[in-house]
């Protein structure tokens, strides 16, 4: 089977396209025929070795896959060979194969094609852990997205409007907004050519917003918990603008409000079962149409470094997807 090889930690075009032997299921695993692929931020850390999570080269990189039951390993139950799945790990997506711990995979409903499916899982299980499970956000309240036109920013203003939420999405150029406004936002503040403390106030009528939902850090993340709401909930997501702010703790104090933290990937290994539950809920979400990943394109596997790129110079809006076929 092809794999995308990462043999020597660097930028993208280090990955390599190669044969390599079929995967075989271990005790307790499952190997998953790839369809499609989600290609996310994380998967462009992991090959520097800047990520959480280091593994030795050679690897493949990618966490999220949508595909086929090819095998089980020994003691697995609960699904067969043919099942439609969705598989998560840290690593290992960028193939024609994957093995992966049987409890991450999650079955995929009929009425879902493998490209979005690809595309659901850690977006959107980001941000539904994030609103749901840390911020308790409430129908009413106000949600300010910073980088919103990215992967988890889209699932975040679609997730925050089916639970009720006034979502307003901050991104960095005008076009990335209307692909926010079409995710469902209600409001638009272009940070690059607007003052957004100023136009937070301006929208909450000098309130605040009840919710930050921050996967970007840098220098907007201390302008927009100085706009936070009393008993607001800011949420630290990620930082791809690759500085990680130092924020006076004060502000925390002042405002009467929250800094969380959002880990994910944490989150899925520590609370399988509240794991599951979140999971299911977002299945249901998409049979009802209120939730829909952005698919800015899709590349097969041999243009791997090219979709990695495209993430890392931020020009996707919504989700980049690899394709086996």
């Amino acid at each position: 089977m092809k794999a995308v090889l990462c043999k020597e930690l660097g930028p993208p075009e280090k990955l390599v396209l190669e044969e390599v032997a079929p995967l075989k299921a271990g005790k307790g695993q499952v190997v998953v025929s790839v369809k499609a692929a989600g290609v996310n931020f994380p998967d462009t850390l992991i090959i520097q070795g800047r990520y959480q999570f280091k593994p030795e080269p050679p690897f493949s990189p990618g966490g999220e896959v949508a595909g086929v039951v090819k095998e089980l390993g020994e003691g697995v139950s609960g699904a067969k060979p043919g099942d439609r799945v969705i598989a998560t790990s840290t690593w290992g997506g960028f193939a024609q194969e994957m093995t992966v711990d049987a409890e991450r995979i999650i079955p995929m409903p009929d009425a879902m094609d493998f490209v979005p499916a690809s595309a659901l899982v850690l977006t959107y299980g980001t941000s539904y852990h994030a609103l749901v499970d840390r911020a308790q956000i409430a129908a009413g309240e106000s949600l300010l997205v910073l980088g919103a036109s990215g992967g988890v920013g889209l699932a975040a203003i679609q997730l925050g409007k089916a639970l009720g939420a006034r979502v307003i999405a901050a991104a960095s150029s005008d076009e990335k907004l209307e692909v926010c406004k079409a995710s469902g936002a209600d409001e638009l503040i272009n940070y690059a050519s607007e003052d957004l403390r100023a136009r937070v106030k301006a929208l909450t009528a000098g309130r605040g917003v009840d919710v930050v939902y921050d996967p970007v850090g840098g220098a907007y993340s201390e302008l927009a918990l100085r706009d936070m709401a009393w008993n607001g909930r800011f949420l630290v997501v990620g930082f791809a603008a690759g500085e990680i702010p130092k924020v006076p703790l004060n502000l925390a104090l002042l405002k009467g409000c929250s800094i969380v933290g959002v880990f994910w990937g944490a989150f899925t290994r520590n609370e399988p079962e509240r794991n599951r539950r979140n999971n299911e809920q977002l299945m249901r979400l998409f049979l009802a149409g209120k939730i829909k990943p952005h698919i800015h394109a899709t590349y097969p596997l041999e243009r791997a470094a090219e979709a990695l790129n495209e993430v890392l110079s931020k020009r996707v809006s919504g989700k980049v997807v690899l394709t086996t076929a």
